[in-house]
């Protein structure tokens, strides 16, 4: 029996899908007592991302008019950027008790494939990802498979630190491979909405001042100049290549795409200088084509980026805490508001985060 059981908490809600893009409705359940290595936590906060939105929907666009579709069992509770505080323990658990508050790693693996003994759980082939394929933090509570899954953040806002777990670890991780800069060459990050915040303030935090930041919305553009871009651009502006050089002295090393669409990737591309490096995150989706001759006469690499790994995740928290890494603008919603969060964010309605408050 679980401490919650013992003060009179048996049930447990999660907010869930029964089809793909059906409506994401509370479903109560019986409160799960933890196994030999899990950890049963009450949710605090949970983050709500975009890729909550393809989750949802139930497919990627391709481009052409095609689509991959999802074939993860329902119903699904979405969440993977998670703040809980231990209620329950199994008998096998070290490391943590009841009334630790932890960030949780949600890229969970089978623990057995090539990727998992390399530590790349985030790239397991038959993953086992909490939001995903597992009951994510959209709910009141949520169990984890092991204790060495979660993370100290004291030290930490824990209202803001639930971000790091997809949206600070997929921009670190991205960010980590295309480093390091010269003094004379740029990064361009594309897209500066949530995922695009983050990066750019953690290349402030790293010291990195050449960075440009492209987006369609002007209040976007001006958050990321307040967020350390030297410059910010309308991806529409006529001649854009050439206002970069003449604005930008130097040449641009990598880009960052976090819309990852066919004009952005285009756009990413054609603003690369030699030996340069881009970086797709985003998954609006679509199909690139681009002319063979120039990847290989400029050298420059195309570099998919998913997530990233727990070791990853254990430097960011270790860097955030280190640098005083300030937040993104944040939105706090109660956990009831789901719904309504993943559709406003579907718009383009959400400038930054949406936390959902799952209680304290």
């Amino acid at each position: 029996m679980t401490a919650e059981q013992q003060n009179g908490v048996s049930d447990s809600r999660r907010f869930e899908f029964q089809e793909f893009g059906g409506p994401i409705a509370p479903q109560t359940y019986q409160l799960p007592a933890p196994a030999s290595d899990e950890v049963l936590l009450k949710v605090n906060y949970c983050g709500v991302c975009h890729s909550d939105v393809h989750l949802h929907d139930g497919y990627f666009e391709l481009g052409g008019d095609k689509r991959l579709n999802f074939a993860m069992p329902l119903p699904l509770t979405l969440g993977h950027e998670v703040i809980g505080t231990v209620v329950a323990v199994g008998d096998q658990v070290t490391g943590v008790k009841p009334g630790d508050q932890r960030l949780i790693y949600p890229w969970i693996g089978c623990g057995k494939c090539g990727a998992c003994q390399k530590g790349e759980e985030n790239l397991c082939v038959t993953p086992a990802h909490l939001g995903v394929n597992k009951p994510g933090g959209y709910a009141d509570h949520i169990v984890v498979p092991h204790s060495r899954y979660l993370l100290d953040i004291s030290g930490l806002n824990p209202g803001d630190a639930a971000t790091l777990a997809c949206s600070g670890l997929t921009t670190f991780s991205a960010i980590n491979k295309v480093l390091p800069l010269a003094d004379d060459q740029w990064i361009v990050v594309i897209g500066c909405g949530g995922l695009g915040q983050m990066a750019l303030r953690i290349l402030q935090a790293m010291g990195i001042g050449n960075v440009i930041g492209i987006d369609l919305s002007e209040e976007k553009r001006k958050l990321a100049q307040e967020s350390g871009a030297r410059h910010s651009f309308d991806p529409n502006t006529p001649k854009l290549n050439r206002v970069v050089a003449e604005t930008c002295p130097g040449t641009v090393q990598a880009a960052l795409d976090f819309v990852g669409n066919e004009q952005t990737a285009q756009l990413a591309l054609s603003l690369l200088g030699k030996g340069g490096k881009y970086v797709p995150v985003g998954l609006h989706g679509g199909e690139l084509r681009y002319p063979l001759p120039i990847i290989t006469n400029k050298a420059v690499s195309i570099i998919g980026s998913y997530v990233g790994t727990l070791k990853e995740l254990e430097d960011l928290v270790a860097f955030a805490k280190e640098k005083n890494l300030p937040p993104i603008h944040i939105e706090h919603r109660p956990l009831e508001s789901a719904a309504q969060a993943v559709e406003d964010l579907e718009k383009g309605q959400v400038a930054g985060r949406v936390i959902l408050d799952a209680g304290n």
